[in-house]
């Protein structure tokens, strides 16, 4: 009997997958359950597992090839089984996907850089739509390599490279349009030392409250592309010793996510205190016996985690994010997590972080710090952030500015905690410090928010009982 392998909708908003590696060859015996392949959706890795004991007959979906959920990619049975013809990579996406999402992915490119309308391609996906849109780029042009032709995003990738192709090899400059971005809720997000910002938009006079679909940003306004900008880049010297290390999925999705956030997206801000750790050491070093004994650690993250939902609730405008129509302030927060793994950064996302005490979060940092490390986290548990946090004083950092996680407004990070000499009532104290930043989007908040917010984190901190 033949069973079917179909690419699985691996989150409520994840509708395609990259196949990275098969597990068996086809000839293979394998076991129901046993991982059958593993499957990448921007930084995540998951495995898939057989769904039937038998012989892998044949393999519709080789690796690295980007399909949609629903595609056929591998059968299952017995020797002599008939082999089916595969589907012809129609994007074939499982109930999770409305019918509103696809047909936006599609409208949003069928708009041409004169701004005529041009004949949409009959499949694509939410990825090549979102990069169609982020390069003006008429997919007409473009040849598909996937089944039945669909234009996957190493179609489009290879179109990219080949136009500026002839740049790079006639000058040492590269020629970067600044275009409007395409803001998708749920992007994981990564966080490194910010640049210099361009804006692409300015702040309305007034802000206004408003309240779209949750979790949702809606695609931006078609608009005339802007001015270019030249950018000069060091040609690799003829003859060089070296190596070219390439690009995996997640370097590749953070440098993309970075660009986007902080070059077209968002007017970063960052202010910075102190804070006094002495009544959190003195916590936690009465409390982790106890918690031990429930099988919990209690790191220093679950008390930075606690204090942000309180300084979320106290200033609720940085726990949100802009839209063309309005602020958008979230009511639940979700705070994004970074955890260090040996190819970058991943951002796990403690959900509902308002409705846990200590504990509860604790449990949440140990148990998604642990699964991140192990490649073991689902797509849904890197998305949704509403507000993040970054600890780059682990690896010895006293201070950094991160970008911010989009589609979110702000970021906070913590560097490293140290013993510092201290003036308290007049006379000389030591304690454990640790300087504190928040990284936040001018549009959406003013200076004078933005440290209140902070010195509601370091309050809270430096009062902990």
């Amino acid at each position: 009997m033949i069973t079917k392998v179909i690419m699985p909708q691996l989150g409520e908003s994840v509708v395609e997958g990259t196949v990275s590696r098969w597990l068996f060859q086809v000839g293979d015996s394998v076991k129901e359950y046993d991982p059958l392949l593993e499957v990448s959706t921007d930084k995540v890795d998951t495995e898939v597992s057989a769904p039937a004991s038998g012989i892998l007959l044949h393999i519709y979906v080789p690796e690295g090839e980007t399909v949609a959920a629903g595609t056929l990619l591998a059968v299952i049975g017995e020797k002599g089984d008939p082999i089916p013809e595969g589907d012809d990579g129609a994007s074939t996406v499982a109930h999770g996907q409305s019918h509103s999402t696809s047909n936006e992915s599609v409208s949003t490119v069928q708009q041409s850089t004169n701004g005529h309308a041009q004949k949409a391609p009959t499949r694509i996906s939410p990825v090549v739509a979102r990069m169609a849109a982020e390069h003006n780029l008429d997919l007409s042009q473009i040849q598909g390599t996937g089944r039945g032709g669909r234009i996957t995003k190493k179609d489009v990738e290879a179109f990219l490279a080949k136009r500026g192709g002839s740049v790079v090899a006639t000058s040492t400059t590269v020629v970067e349009e600044d275009l409007p971005p395409w803001e998708r809720p749920g992007d994981g997000d990564l966080f490194k030392p910010t640049g210099e910002f361009k804006p692409t938009t300015s702040a309305p006079s007034t802000t206004q409250v408003v309240t779209p679909s949750p979790m949702s940003s809606p695609p931006p306004t078609p608009r005339a592309a802007a001015p270019q900008r030249v950018i000069p880049v060091e040609p690799i010297p003829q003859g060089s010793e070296g190596e070219l290390v390439p690009l995996n999925n997640m370097r590749r999705a953070i440098a993309e996510h970075m660009v986007r956030s902080k070059l077209q997206t968002s007017p970063h801000v960052t202010t910075l205190m102190e804070v006094d750790m002495s009544a959190v050491m003195a916590h936690r070093e009465a409390h982790k016996a106890i918690f031990a004994k429930q099988g919990v650690n209690l790191t220093l993250t679950a008390y930075f985690v606690s204090a942000m939902v309180t300084a979320c609730q106290t200033v609720p405008i940085l726990n949100s994010q802009w839209t063309d129509e309005g602020i958008y302030i979230h009511h639940a927060v979700h705070i994004g997590m970074a955890v260090a793994l040996d190819e970058g950064l991943i951002v796990p996302v403690i959900k509902h972080a308002e409705q846990l005490n200590l504990l509860g979060i604790a449990q949440r940092v140990n148990d998604l710090a642990e699964r991140a490390r192990q490649k073991k986290l689902k797509p849904d548990e890197v998305q949704g952030g509403t507000i993040s946090i970054t600890n780059h004083g682990v690896s010895g950092s006293l201070l950094a500015t991160p970008i911010i996680n989009q589609p979110q407004a702000a970021i906070l990070g913590v560097g490293m905690i140290e013993k510092r000499v201290k003036v308290i009532n007049d006379a000389i104290a030591i304690r454990p410090c640790v300087y504190v930043t928040l990284t936040f989007d001018h549009r959406i908040a003013d200076g004078a928010t933005g440290d209140y917010w902070l010195m509601t984190l370091k309050r809270t901190l430096e009062s902990w009982a």
